[in-house]
């Protein structure tokens, strides 16, 4: 585990990244007081950055995963009725107004 200033982060920012990338932790500072980590990727953090936002959100409770998950294509939604029939319900309906 290495510690830097953020002046020196700031000028040699590639080669930080570039130790967080092959596993090292770099404790990140300001005046000698640790303000944040720099690290690999856990590993249930998808490199995807779009997953990444959208774990926040359910993490933040912005968002709810789903209950069920299934595999493949969603199922193809069911007509409830033919539309001649839904049509002659709504002017049913309509007619007595």
């Amino acid at each position: 585990m290495r510690s830097v200033g953020i002046k020196v982060l700031n000028s040699s920012l590639s080669e930080y990244v570039r130790l967080a990338a092959s596993g090292e932790t770099i404790l990140v500072t300001d005046r000698d007081r640790v303000v944040a980590e720099l690290g690999p990727l856990r590993e249930s953090r998808s490199p995807i950055l779009a997953d990444a936002f959208l774990a926040e959100a359910v993490r933040s409770g912005v968002m709810s995963p789903p209950v069920l998950t299934a595999s493949g294509p969603p199922p193809t939604p069911q007509p409830v009725a033919p539309l001649d029939e839904v049509l002659a319900d709504l002017h049913e309906s309509r007619s007595d107004r």
